[in-house]
């Protein structure tokens, strides 16, 4: 379906060029859809897309909803009611009264005949692009490249339909301001006289038809709805909170419908789809009445390693009642200021994390005076933020007189271990160059130490209320850490481990090597020594 709405406001773009450009571009766009595979392929899709909607509302157990998930069903309720006088209107009344429904005669009967049917039809193409977008968004948002893709998407998702829209409006100024040419209708009389009494009947019966399935249906959801829980009243479990809430549902609800329906706050980041684990809980009463997991909540539970007794509350449908307790609880942050969370509920990355701390700080700024500190504090940070910008890296925290970067967050992990070898050797020229500049004010050089690994790590927002910020934890940020410990005990400017050398392409055959232990890793890791002399070679 996406890719005929694509392809159809591509070709009303064609009509900013000339109504004639547009007109071509229509026959190839109906040689690919008015024909038996095209309509069986475009209207089968859509019969299913309406019919999953009515199917999600019935199975959906309550209709409290976050608003992003409401507005998508409410989206593709408009759809129909929106699209079907348009569908009548053109390829109904192509089939029936032998209509050659070119662009001339479309927008001549929405932009000077119908204005109202204008404005219906813009709203009808919004509706679509903006429901098919939300759904791709939501869809693709966990892929490893989305992230990289997503710039392209959004001005797509913004030039196409503008694109489209300013064609149409073009198209039927000119129309509006010249005489009815030999294109429209073929020839055809102007006016509704072409088409005769019988078709126009047939017209008005397959309108009232497509109405009325489309309304039977809805109808039928709400009475179906309404009568499984008249049935379910009856027979309905307690799902009881650690702050003492208990909630009523009837049997088969999942937990996560259980908080919602009772308001306990509970995160579910994918809309409770089983594509993360935020919705969490573990059982402390009643997990031997549970029913096991299903495919796709034991994978989602084996890719975190949880516990035996953790579920997934969107996937967890119990028949008895049961004790919970959510593991990630976010009580305390539905009482923020709207938009003062980041957006981004994080993810497993391979990216690359720089370290960079000023060897034996407290000595050069012992007999300092506090603004004289804050002074060469403020010059190295901009040293090492500078550095890490212009390498194409990410500034995360400052923690005293050491830094944290992140590199490889949109690009390849090859070119972030680039970028935070580029930034290191940047750090240690300027820091070098500072040392020189106010060495009559230092009691010692000025140097940096600079620990550089990569691998895999949790890369999300995280913090509390304002103070929240894109950051990255796990064992690859532990040994980075540890590596720049390293780099002041064997008094050189940077150690690297060895996979991000590598990857980043670099020379070794004049660095030396070593093999450490870290703590907690059972296998050593080799490492490269890089002296001041050497890191000028990652410029």
């Amino acid at each position: 379906m996406l890719v005929f709405v694509m392809l159809h406001l591509a070709n009303h773009s064609l009509n900013l060029i000339s109504l004639k450009a547009a007109e071509e571009g229509r026959h190839w766009f109906l040689a690919i859809w008015r024909n038996p595979v095209g309509t069986v392929l475009f209207y089968g899709a859509a019969i299913v897309h309406v019919a999953l909607i009515i199917r999600s509302l019935y199975l959906r157990r309550t209709l409290v909803m976050p608003l992003r998930e409401a507005s998508q069903i409410i989206l593709g309720l408009l759809i129909p009611i929106l699209l079907i006088e348009h569908i009548i209107g053109t390829r109904i009344r192509y089939e029936i009264a032998g209509l050659n429904d070119t662009y001339e005669f479309v927008i001549r009967s929405l932009w000077v005949e119908s204005p109202g049917s204008a404005i219906r039809q813009t709203l009808a193409l919004l509706v679509v692009w903006a429901h098919g977008c939300i759904g791709i968004h939501f869809w693709l948002r966990y892929r490893d490249w989305y992230s990289r893709a997503a710039p392209f998407f959004l001005t797509l998702a913004i030039l196409l339909p503008v694109l489209s829209l300013l064609g149409f409006a073009y198209t039927g100024r000119i129309l509006a301001s010249e005489p009815i040419q030999s294109s429209y209708g073929s020839g055809i009389a102007h006016g509704n006289t072409f088409i005769s009494a019988e078709a126009l009947q047939q017209l008005a019966v397959v309108k009232f038809m497509l109405y009325g399935v489309f309304a039977t249906s809805l109808l039928s959801v709400v009475t179906l709805r309404m009568l499984r829980s008249w049935r379910e009243r009856s027979n309905q479990i307690e799902i009881r909170y650690p702050e003492g809430q208990v909630v009523r549902v009837p049997r088969g609800f999942s937990v996560l419908e259980a908080s919602r329906i009772g308001g306990v706050p509970h995160y579910a980041v994918c809309g409770g789809k089983g594509r993360c684990s935020t919705c969490r809980v573990q059982i402390i009463e009643g997990a031997d009445t549970l029913v096991k997991p299903d495919t796709t909540e034991q994978a989602t539970l084996n890719r975190i390693n949880a516990d035996p007794d953790v579920r997934l509350a969107c996937q967890l449908r119990p028949l008895n009642n049961i004790s919970i307790v959510p593991l990630l609880v976010p009580t305390l942050e539905g009482n923020l200021p709207a938009n003062s969370q980041q957006v981004n509920p994080g993810r497993e990355q391979e990216i690359v994390i720089l370290f960079c701390d000023i060897r034996n700080f407290t000595a050069l700024t012992e007999a300092q005076l506090p603004y004289d500190v804050v002074f060469l504090l403020n010059r190295y940070f901009a040293i090492v933020g500078q550095a890490v910008e212009r390498a194409g890296g990410r500034l995360d925290k400052f923690i005293g007189d050491g830094a944290m970067a992140l590199f490889g967050l949109q690009g390849s992990p090859e070119d972030g271990c680039r970028q935070a070898l580029r930034a290191s050797a940047m750090i240690v020229s300027e820091i070098d160059r500072l040392s020189q500049e106010l060495a009559t004010d230092l009691a010692m050089p000025l140097r940096v130490a600079i620990g550089v690994h990569s691998g895999p790590a949790i890369v999300g927002a995280m913090g509390y209320g304002r103070v929240k910020s894109l950051t990255a934890i796990g064992d690859t940020v532990n040994v980075a850490s540890r590596l720049e410990t390293i780099a002041k005990e064997l008094d050189v400017v940077l150690v690297v481990s060895e996979p991000t050398i590598m990857k980043a392409g670099s020379e070794t055959k004049h660095l030396e090597s070593r093999e450490i232990a870290i703590r907690g890793r059972a296998e050593p890791l080799r490492i490269y020594v890089v002296t001041q002399e050497m890191s000028a070679h990652f410029t």
